[in-house]
């Protein structure tokens, strides 16, 4: 008899025989149960040598102990004289045996274009753990909201995680039965071979053996063998003791895609997985499976999640991209930083990696960020699955990638015009009634549109994580850059840019969230010379009709005539606004802040204008001066919280009237700073110069003012009204994104383009004089 092998006495055969009576099995229907064929079951019970493996499991079955119809033990590596297994030895030596063959299977990783494979230690980055799976938290939209809103909108995060986070490999230690769901690219597969990686290292659960099944290639193996039979004779674990690693629970069992199983082999895999597990249970077991995936039920598994990347991971995941390249990971961060819609989507593994190949590509992000998008979204609808050759049974099947994308922004626009940014399951069913039932071969009964609608959206998810379940019921798309790219995405190839498409866009200019939907649509459009054109009519005609405003943009017009500088017209009467602007906040806010601000737009203009950046004389006397008056009125001396910064202010202000007197001016101007400069107390006695302040300042602020009216025509105190005001901000907004539009990778005509420059912040007489 071979080392390995066992065989039964003749007493041994006899009860054995009676056992298969008493289980009502044949010796055909034991070798199915057992996976094997007839043969070794027939040598079984005629008493010949059989696998030591086979010959212990044939007993277990039959409920006999082994030992007690064993007729000779055998001596082997594993077994010892008494006939006792050693498994420990046993799993060394399976581990060493099948290392190479791990580390060839799970030691690299290659996505989307990447040109060649790159180590899994080279770029892998620490997964974290949900253990509340996001879409069953029984939450209602308007707990999301408080969740995930700021008060700065640009800062809305549909990627912030709210719930704990827990290692990856914590969660794996703490459950022996660990099923992960994650989104698509959210590193499901890219974690199960971090696993089987570390453990054939000995730096996680060195104590068992790795096993890597992907479910995909066990559900498609020819002759639909059963899961203990490929793992055995599966070439990437050829060794005969595996059984035994299997039988005494030493296995860490990977069983990677299960939503990547043909529907046609669901059944069969399912079954097996629920029964090598129940048969196996001392064995650890991780299965990984995307979320929204057809409904499985796992009972004894603990259902966990992916978290997106936060700041950390997405730090860690492009030190390790760019380390040793031309391009520094410092760089990467910085302009990912400064953009705050595409940082959106590096919480995702896939769209991280996207990015990361793009950069490398020219050492920043394209240009123009429509096509970005894009490249993302066909990452989602139709590489990521094709690239790993997986064609996916889609409920969906007559709708093309156009019509899965026409879907999505007809959802996009309606919900974003609503300002839904979650959206009830319902809700989302019945948009997608309204498109499917225009559909060829749709269902024309109701309540098999209905079905159908909650197919599709189930599928969305599942196949391509676009719309995703933020709560119980309850969807949002799963970024937010890709709810605007789909709303701009309507306008332009949806609606192919009609009249009235426009028209409706055009209307939300003044809508601070809009802005982004503006940037994308200008760029994905073949021509925006029409639409830039309805934004600048919009926006002219917004302060037409008030008279005091109309009178302060013809001031704006004639001041900024009345200085000889090498600046286009248009950015001084930018600049010019935005001074004004800022001096009628300067009571509340500090002078940086202020200044910063009231400077954008024109330097928003300079951009676009490529004018110079060298004051001019009057320019800077003007400034100085404005400086000058706002410092004056932002002083409060009168409150003892504010001394220091009254101080700072005051000083600042002594010195900004100093600059203006340093300059070559109109002698009667010069002289009459010159006596307001003398009034002003010392710098040095600070006491005195706060009883001053509070008996003289008014006056004094007065006295400055009236200089600067009569001889540089600045300064004015317009008294508009609180309505005005927040009309003149709405009016400076809009300018500012119209700019930023002519700023972005658009295709705009020259003569548009020269058009909007020449008529920028004049009076809407003066524009119309202008078109005729």
């Amino acid at each position: 008899m071979t080392g390995r092998s066992l065989s039964c006495s003749p007493e041994g055969i006899q009860k054995a025989k009676r056992a298969l009576i008493r289980c009502s099995f044949t010796q055909k229907a034991l070798a199915e149960d057992l996976e094997v064929t007839r043969q070794p079951i027939g040598k079984f019970f005629t008493g010949k040598p059989v696998d030591r493996n086979l010959f212990v499991q044939i007993c277990d079955r039959l409920d006999l102990e082994w030992e007690e119809v064993v007729t000779e033990p055998a001596s082997e590596l594993g077994v010892n004289q008494d006939n006792s297994i050693d498994i420990d030895a046993i799993v060394q030596g399976v581990r060493e045996k099948i290392k190479p063959i791990i580390q060839q299977l799970c030691g690299t990783m290659r996505v989307l274009d990447m040109t060649k494979p790159i180590g899994l230690n080279d770029i892998y980055t620490s997964v974290n753990i949900l253990e509340k799976i996001t879409g069953r938290q029984p939450l209602g939209i308007d707990e999301l909201l408080e969740q995930y809103r700021s008060q700065d909108f640009d800062l809305f995060g549909l990627n912030k995680i709210t719930e704990k986070r827990v290692p990856g490999l914590e969660a794996v230690e703490k459950y022996s039965k660990l099923m992960i769901l994650g989104k698509p690219g959210a590193g499901k597969t890219t974690f199960l071979k971090y696993l089987a990686i570390q453990c054939i290292k000995g730096e996680f659960q060195a104590e068992r053996v790795p096993i890597f099944v992907t479910l995909k290639n066990f559900a498609e193996a020819a002759n639909k063998p059963r899961l203990l039979e490929y793992i055995t004779e599966e070439p990437i674990n050829p060794i005969y003791s595996i059984r035994d690693v299997i039988t005494y629970g030493k296995a860490l069992v990977l069983l990677d895609g299960l939503d990547e199983v043909r529907e046609e082999d669901s059944n069969r895999i399912l079954n097996e997985i629920r029964e090598f597990s129940d048969r196996f249970p001392k064995n650890h077991f991780v299965m990984t499976c995307r979320i929204a995936a057809r409904e499985y039920t796992f009972e004894k598994f603990t259902e966990v999640e992916v978290a997106d990347f936060d700041d950390d991971q997405i730090s860690n995941f492009v030190n390790n991209w760019f380390k040793d390249k031309a391009i520094k990971s410092e760089t990467f961060i910085k302009r990912l930083e400064e953009n705050n819609r595409i940082k959106q989507l590096a919480a995702s593994p896939l769209l991280l990696t996207l990015l990361c190949l793009a950069f490398e590509d020219s050492g920043d992000f394209p240009a123009n960020r429509s096509e970005l998008y894009k490249e993302g979204l066909d990452a989602l609808l139709k590489k990521w699955d094709a690239k790993r050759g997986i064609q996916r049974d889609q409920i969906y099947k007559k709708l093309s990638v156009q019509r899965k994308e026409d879907l999505l922004s007809k959802m996009a626009l309606t919900t974003f015009e609503r300002g839904d940014y979650f959206f009830k399951q319902k809700v989302a069913e019945q948009y997608i009634t309204e498109y499917i039932r225009n559909l060829p071969d749709a269902n024309t009964d109701e309540e098999a549109l209905q079905l159908d609608s909650e197919q599709v959206l189930r599928s969305i998810e599942h196949h391509h994580g676009l719309v995703v379940a933020r709560a119980k019921r309850i969807y949002s798309f799963s970024h937010l850059t890709f709810h605007e790219y789909f709303t701009a995405r309507e306008f332009v190839v949806v609606r192919q840019s009609s009249e009235e498409a426009l028209q409706n866009l055009v209307s939300h200019i003044t809508e601070k969230r809009w802005r982004e939907v503006f940037l994308l649509a200008v760029e994905m459009s073949p021509s925006t010379d029409r639409l830039l054109l309805l934004i600048k009519d919009k926006i002219d005609f917004m302060v037409a009709d008030d008279q005091k405003l109309q009178e302060f943009l013809l001031w704006v017009r004639e001041k900024s005539l009345s200085v000889n500088f090498s600046y286009k017209p248009a950015a001084l009467r930018a600049l010019y606004l935005s001074l004004s602007r800022s001096l009628s906040r300067s009571l509340s806010r500090y002078l940086s802040l202020s200044l910063s601000r009231s400077l954008s737009l024109s330097r928003s203009l300079d951009r676009s204008l490529s004018l110079s950046l060298d004051l001019s004389l009057d320019l800077s006397l003007d400034l100085s001066l404005n400086l000058s008056l706002s410092r004056s009125l932002s002083l409060d001396l009168s409150r003892s919280l504010d001394l220091s910064l009254s101080l700072y202010r005051y000083l600042s202000l002594d010195r900004s009237l100093d600059r203006s007197l340093d300059r070559s001016l109109d002698p009667e101007l010069k002289n009459l700073l010159q006596k307001l400069r003398e009034q002003l107390p010392s710098r040095q006695d600070w006491q005195e110069s706060q009883k001053w302040w509070l008996a003289n300042g008014k006056a004094w602020c007065e006295e400055l003012r009236k200089v600067m009216i009569q001889y540089r025509k600045i300064g004015h105190d317009w008294q508009f009204s609180n309505e005005q005001k927040e009309l003149l901000q709405q009016y400076y907004d809009a300018n500012k994104l119209l700019i930023d539009c002519l700023n972005s990778d658009c295709y705009v005509s020259r003569e548009v383009r020269q058009q909007i420059e020449d008529t920028l912040l004049l009076p809407i007489a003066e524009i119309k004089q202008h078109q005729q």
